[in-house]
């Protein structure tokens, strides 16, 4: 069967894929109808639904009644996430009081700044905008998320909070969740856990084929150098990647605990394949 697939213009999301859209994982079961969106683009898509199968943000699965989540693909930090980045040197009590730019309202990475600081002042915007407008003062601080959580610096930003720290020790070690993939619950189990093993093997062969898959995986580099967004790939594609296991499914459990704690995201049912 021809399914809609959906995955971000990003370098981890790209090489996770890599197997699969460059036809060296196959399947006798689907065929890719392959789209890329902006992860906040892909959250709203996935409200309405429309993709049969999506990369979206953990915190957006709390409006996501129509999907399942699939147990590989997956971006998890480990003891690493999300930044906020300034010009300038902030406390935590001035930071509640400027105005931050975030990468959207449905993101993960909004999610936890809510959770580590409380209520704040935020401008959504791309998130490749962002470290532009901290640079340049238009907001007094960024959330930060994908290559830029490591390439602040040259952009001429200073990194003022760790997000993925604070999670390292505020839940003994669990890994920060980021980033899923979910299928339409309505195409039922089996064809749920058929795809996730087909993407499972596609995570696989593109770890097994690094350098192949970073050459693929370049065409989302968005001009960053090779060595950064290799560096990138790896820490985002890591074993709760191809299965996120207990931890995984342990993180996504705990985010929404914290969450539904201070009525951040409604009551829902969770499913994971």
């Amino acid at each position: 069967m021809e399914i809609s697939v959906g995955h971000t213009p990003d370098s981890d999301d790209a090489f996770m894929f890599y197997g699969m859209l460059s036809g060296k994982i196959r399947s006798n079961d689907f065929t890719i109808k392959h789209v890329i969106g902006d992860i906040e683009e892909l959250n709203q898509k996935a409200v309405n639904p429309e993709l049969d199968v999506t990369a979206v943000s953990v915190h957006a699965c709390a409006y996501l009644p129509e999907y399942t989540i699939l147990r590989s693909g997956g971006s998890f930090g480990i003891g690493y996430g999300p930044i906020v980045t300034s010009n300038k040197d902030m406390s935590i009590d001035e930071l509640k009081n400027s105005l931050i730019a975030i990468p959207g309202k449905m993101t993960s990475a909004f999610l936890l700044l809510q959770l580590m600081i409380g209520k704040f002042n935020y401008l959504p915007m791309n998130f490749s905008d962002i470290p532009a407008a901290v640079k340049s003062g238009k907001v007094d601080a960024g959330l930060v998320i994908h290559e830029t959580q490591i390439s602040y610096m040259q952009e001429g930003n200073i990194k003022i909070l760790d997000i993925g720290e604070w999670w390292d020790k505020t839940t003994n070690g669990l890994p920060v969740p980021l980033g899923i993939n979910v299928m339409k619950t309505s195409f039922g189990e089996a064809s749920i856990k058929k795809f996730d093993r087909f993407l499972q093997d596609s995570i696989e062969y593109g770890l097994e084929h690094t350098t192949d898959a970073i050459d693929y995986a370049m065409q989302y580099g968005r001009n960053k150098p090779r060595d950064l967004i290799e560096k990138f790939v790896k820490m985002y594609v890591n074993n709760v990647t191809v299965n996120m296991g207990t931890e995984g499914e342990d993180s996504i459990k705990k985010v929404f605990e914290m969450a539904k704690q201070k009525n951040l995201t409604p009551e829902f049912d969770l499913k994971i394949v």
